[in-house]
């Protein structure tokens, strides 16, 4: 599985040459599929029932599911709506701090319960190997996170920086409910930040998943996440290169048409 990174640098700058102001729409549209697809797998890993067209139904059409509990609407809008403010915190050039963490996890959790608010009681997290850290060292944790986090900006390439990220915050662990979610939002806010394309896992990938991030919270090594990441990375780039195909179909016919004209 481990794929060099600057095989993945290379193939990302590659792709990040593709935008055409003629093709805006064409750019909107994978966008726009990917974060239907982010939402959907991403609260399916924690247990969401709904699928892939209820999602868009919900998200798209802004029809309500029959049939289905409000948490898991909730959860699914909610979702998105943390992913549209990861984006305008790149776009403002936004850096990531407790507070700005606390404002995602208040997004994912809106009209479900108060979020925002680190937990006061000790948590176990299903199957794991380790335990997060006693809830009143929370507060110490995150602090420690986020000058690991600032640190780590200088010391490790984009990709590293978002596995340190996704890992260390699902070991802390901070908040009752809702950590898994914020941290793949986390971790697609490095990637993007430092010009990456965000990645999503597939639930069927979840038991791999979870193994990852367990050896990290065991032993503090996110090798294997790292490794992890950078596959999936790959894989998203490689359904973008068929978009490519696409592309220059279309560019050599709006070439025809403007000769034609």
């Amino acid at each position: 599985m481990k794929i060099d990174f600057q095989k993945i640098k290379e193939l990302n700058d590659y792709i990040n040459t593709f935008k055409n102001e003629k093709l805006i729409s064409v750019y909107s549209q994978i966008d726009k599929d990917f974060e239907l697809k982010f939402t959907h797998e991403s609260t399916k890993i924690e247990g969401n029932t709904l699928s892939i067209f209820e999602v868009k139904t919900i998200l798209e059409d802004g029809y309500s599911v029959a049939g289905k509990e409000l948490r898991e609407i909730y959860e699914v809008i909610n979702n998105k709506n943390a992913f549209e403010f990861i984006k305008e915190m790149i776009k403002k050039g936004d850096e990531l701090t407790e507070e700005k963490i606390k404002d995602i996890h208040e997004i994912v959790v809106q009209n479900i319960f108060q979020g925002g608010i680190y937990r006061n009681v000790n948590v176990k997290i299903t199957g794991a190997s380790f335990s997060p850290p006693e809830f009143t060292k929370v507060r110490e944790e995150m602090k420690n996170f986020i000058f690991d986090y600032e640190n780590n900006k200088k010391n490790l390439n984009p990709i590293e920086l978002a596995s340190f990220t996704h890992a260390e915050f699902v070991r802390i662990h901070p908040f009752n409910d809702g950590n898994g979610r914020t941290s793949r939002l986390l971790m697609n806010y490095c990637l993007m930040k430092n010009g990456f394309k965000p990645i999503s896992i597939n639930p069927e990938e979840r038991n791999k998943y979870y193994e990852f991030l367990d050896f990290y919270g065991k032993n503090k090594n996110m090798r294997s996440l790292k490794d992890f990441i950078t596959f999936l990375i790959e894989k998203e780039y490689k359904i973008l290169l068929e978009y490519e195909k696409e592309i220059e179909f279309l560019k050599d016919n709006e070439i025809e048409k403007e000769i034609e004209f």
